[in-house]
């Protein structure tokens, strides 16, 4: 749910020393155990175990069920209103902002496709909307959020897991799907995220919402990982007529029990409205000023939107941008640190250690720490320095990492990259005693990018929405508004999927791109070499350099590095020549090389989110959703990739004559779909 411009500060209760070394800065943060804990910004909790739940069986999803009313959410109190998207989207840091991107020269797209084993369709929009054999208790959302790990099963097979917003399946490695494709609701064991007419006056019913998942297979012990960020909510629409948040929300941690990913999980829930409830420190988020009832039960609640995986050898740890839920502040990147060991057996309780990066970037450019993503490791191990080391990467450009508490500094570009290390990890299987301390690298300039145009082609939504008697079929009403085929989103130069192998950090982030005098989405890439040898992180630039398509935009990119030190990188493939497309390059201990196509898309972008008739609170207003993030997973020697892409193509005729789903190759609101692809290493 990628919630952006909440770029507010709220002062900390303590300063955090500044330490001089060298050349550069270092911030030092520490959490102690609970029983001595020092109160400067690290807590200690405990959390205990939530239950366990199963995959879904093998059977196919039913398009049965008709066209039904409700499909999207609408969210009451959030300081933005924008719900369209099924959440609270607060990713707007590019709108207004420069789109100032350095020169690149532009590499050229081939029709090869080197070292691609295989490739094949993951999950869609209609397996969203009509998963679990056809059930219509979930909602039309936009964007899916790729998440995908690959490893083995216990039993000598290799499986890949998908988990998108909001529903996950099982995959053998030819594609063949070895579950149901199950809503994440049901698979975290809450009510679902909607019912439809069974409220006492006929409204819906409402579940906890659910969003931003991602994986990991954990190959140093043979688990699988899943995690969310989940929103409770009240049952009924308010007295506005809109779903209301009670304002508690939790990072949903699922644990496979055995090597198996079909089979039995633990499920752990943490806390992460940071209002002083439920063990959570208070980081004071601004109040709910709506009168609609029901009020919030917790109207100081934060949230920990956009949550990531990462693991070195003794932890595994989860970060999130945290922001006011019901006002307009950012308040800063949260780390948490947990046991691996904890997690593998299915403790009854986890100890957590959280970090608070408010006011940590203290480098003269930004303020906070924003999108830290933790770094993976091939095989599950990690730095063995300083007793153990898990490192993260972040960018500064976006306003969040400005703002001073008002929700008006705006993004800006930057030459600043930030790297992070949290030591002394291995005391995590005992009494947490971490040191989280960052540096700033000067590397090639980068801002957010602008959005991403789109090849023309057939957008029978649109078509639907612009013609009187088929928006009232859909509808209910005729739209007021002219509809038109929308660009995609960007990004906002957030930080992506982080990689430490052989000593070296590799990461990429959306920019803008000066190419022959058009400016595109590209990305910047780097490769870092850190250390923690000095009790402090330090670090120095290995290698760095843009990619870019003259005409296109490369979008959303995501670095996976095997153990002998190349990859692949994966990201979406959009622009004047192409709908779009799931591509990839391939990485080497000199850089990454050009652009190829896995996946070519079939038509373009035509979902709910980029037409006004659906816009949020201001009518007329919409926001075309794309991303938010892609996945890479090392596999021995070779790369599983994944993105998001436009696997089908639909006339305006047959989207009338098929119930608006074209085959069931989509839904009448949406038509995203994945690519999940095989890469060899080079």
């Amino acid at each position: 749910m990628r919630v952006t411009r909440r770029a507010g500060l709220i002062v900390a209760a303590a300063t955090v020393p500044l330490i001089t070394a060298g050349a550069f800065s270092t911030v030092t943060i520490t959490a102690a155990g609970a029983a001595t804990n020092s109160g400067v910004h690290g807590v200690t909790r405990q959390v205990s175990k939530a239950g366990t739940t199963r995959m879904g069986g093998a059977a196919k999803p039913s398009g049965s069920t008709g066209v039904q009313a409700y499909e999207v959410p609408h969210f009451a109190g959030v300081a933005d209103g924008d719900g369209a998207d099924g959440a609270t989207d607060r990713s707007h840091s590019a709108v207004g902002a420069p789109n100032v991107g350095p020169s690149a020269q532009p590499k050229p797209v081939t029709n090869s496709t080197p070292n691609l084993l295989g490739s094949f369709n993951g999950l869609n929009h209609f397996d969203n909307r009509f998963g679990n054999s056809g059930s219509p208790n979930t909602f039309s959302l936009e964007p899916p959020d790729q998440g995908m790990c690959v490893g083995s099963d216990g039993a000598g097979h290799k499986r890949v897991l998908e988990v998108l917003n909001d529903v996950l399946a099982v995959y053998g490695t030819d594609g063949s799907r070895l579950t149901t494709p199950q809503d994440l609701n049901s698979f975290l064991g809450y009510a679902p995220a909607i019912v439809r007419g069974a409220a006492p006056d006929g409204g819906p019913i409402f579940g906890p919402f659910v969003t931003d998942p991602s994986c990991i297979y954990d190959a140093a012990t043979g688990h699988w990982l899943i995690d969310v960020l989940t929103l409770d909510t009240f049952p009924q629409v308010g007295s506005d007529g809109l779903q209301h948040f009670t304002g508690t929300n939790h990072l949903d941690i699922a644990v496979s029990n055995t090597s198996d990913p079909a089979g039995s999980w633990s499920i752990y829930r943490i806390p992460v409205q940071d209002d002083g409830t439920d063990g959570t420190p208070n980081h004071h988020c601004s109040p709910n000023t709506d009168t609609a009832t029901p009020l919030p039960t917790n109207p100081n609640a934060c949230i920990g939107d956009y949550p990531h995986l990462g693991t070195d050898a003794n932890g595994v740890y989860l970060t999130t941008n945290e922001y006011s839920l019901f006002g307009v502040e950012f308040h800063g990147a949260q780390v948490y640190a947990l046991s691996k060991a904890q997690l593998a057996s299915g403790a009854a309780a986890l100890t957590v250690t959280q970090f608070d990066t408010h006011g940590a970037d203290t480098f003269g450019f930004a303020l906070n720490g924003f999108t830290l993503w933790p770094s993976q490791t091939p095989g599950g191990g990690g730095d063995p320095s300083a007793n153990g080391t898990e490192y993260f990467l972040s960018s500064n450009a976006a306003a969040e990492a400005h703002d001073t508490g008002d929700g008006s500094a705006p993004a800006q570009p930057s030459t600043q990259l930030l790297v992070w290390a949290l030591t002394n990890t291995a005391s995590l299987t005992g009494t947490p005693a971490l040191t989280l301390t960052n540096t700033a690298l000067t590397v090639g300039q980068y801002s957010p990018p602008p959005p991403s145009d789109q090849k023309s082609g057939n957008v029978p939504l649109a078509t639907c929405l612009n013609n009187k008697q088929c928006s009232i079929a859909l509808n209910g009403e005729t739209d007021p508004f002219p509809e038109k085929e929308g660009p995609l989103d960007s990004n906002d130069s957030r930080m992506q999927q982080t990689m430490w192998v052989n000593g070296k950090l590799w990461g990429a982030l959306d920019t803008a791109l000066q190419m022959t005098g058009q400016t595109r989405a590209g990305i910047e890439w780097f490769t870092v070499s850190p250390s923690t040898a000095t009790g402090t992180v330090t670090a120095s630039l290995a290698n760095q350099g843009y990619l870019g398509i003259n005409n296109e935009n490369l979008i959303y990119p995501a670095i996976g590095v095997t153990s002998g030190g190349t990859g692949a990188m994966a990201f979406t493939l959009v622009g004047n020549d192409f709908y779009p497309s799931a591509g990839y390059a391939l990485i080497t201990a000199s850089g990454v090389d050009s652009p190829h196509i896995a996946a070519a898309g079939q038509g373009p972008q035509d979902g709910f989110s980029e037409y006004k008739y659906f816009g949020p609170v201001t009518p007329g207003v919409a926001r075309p959703r794309w991303g938010d993030y892609g996945a890479a997973a090392p596999d021995g020697s070779t790369v599983w990739i994944a993105s998001e892409y436009i696997a089908q193509s639909c006339s305006f005729s047959t989207f009338q004559s098929t119930n608006f789903r074209c085959g069931d190759t989509r839904t009448a609101l949406a038509n995203w779909g994945t690519r999940i692809s095989q890469v060899q290493a080079p």
